[in-house]
């Protein structure tokens, strides 16, 4: 068993994977490596909410390098770092395109107004229980990416999205981690039943990563995704909580 500790913050208040509210600002859990969430799915090592250091197996053998993340209450300057990431196009296609006017997707909030609302509107939008919206942060405190989650509360689902918006930081594990911690904080923290992604047929990266965290096929959405002058399927990929905690 591992002992190691989990940044998970939200504004002044954090909980254990149990809900309990504990002090000054960190999580703490225990974790076993190689327990029966991973059984199978291609990937060893420690996973809990907020903190993941990750040795994930792909293809051929290779090991992505253990990474440390922490996801944080979004600030104004995580905005704006967002909306100069998704000026790129090639970062803004990885997410969710350009809308029909040009302006970069985003299912949250819109990232050019943000500079404009008043502190109450600001905690409107990411403090609402129905769309858990956090900043992710490198063990050396770089802001890389943003985690979302959007919740039906009366089926427990959540949909699920994140972007590493550093191009320097992807394929380096930064989204496994990201993942591994959201994934505790879905089924652990906040209860859900079921969470599912989108994910567009032409990001490859982004589909080996869910198969490997136990991510399960569930449907296709033909044309779905505009992307470079053509229409392309996005697939449906999902998990279930008894699916996450289910032992060996």
């Amino acid at each position: 068993m591992g002992r190691l500790a989990c940044g998970v913050k939200r504004r002044e208040r954090t909980f254990t994977a149990e809900g309990a509210e504990i002090a000054e600002g960190k999580l703490e859990c225990v974790i076993s490596p190689n327990d029966g969430r991973n059984a199978g799915s291609g990937y060893t090592g420690f996973q809990h909410a907020g903190l993941v250091a990750w040795h994930n197996i792909w293809p051929g053998g290779e090991i992505m390098p253990d990474q440390t993340i922490f996801l944080r209450h979004v600030s104004r300057e995580d905005v704006e770092r967002l909306k100069g990431w998704l000026d790129d196009d090639e970062v803004a296609e990885s997410w969710f395109g350009r809308y029909s006017y040009g302006n970069p997707a985003h299912l949250g909030y819109n990232p050019n107004e943000i500079a404009n609302l008043g502190e109450e509107e600001f905690a409107d939008i990411f403090d609402d229980p129905t769309h858990h919206i956090l900043s992710v942060y490198t063990e050396e405190g770089e802001h890389i990416g943003e985690f979302h989650v959007a919740i039906e509360e009366m089926s427990g689902d959540g949909q699920i999205s994140i972007l590493i918006g550093r191009k320097d930081m992807w394929h380096k594990g930064y989204g496994t981690a990201t993942m591994s911690a959201g994934l505790n904080l879905c089924f652990g923290e906040w209860g859900l039943y079921r969470v599912w992604v989108d994910v567009p047929e032409y990001n490859t990266w982004a589909r080996r990563m869910f198969e490997r965290l136990g991510f399960t096929h569930e449907g296709t959405l033909r044309k779905s995704r505009p992307h470079e002058g053509a229409r392309f399927d996005s697939v449906v990929m999902g998990m279930l909580s008894t699916e996450y905690w289910q032992e060996g």
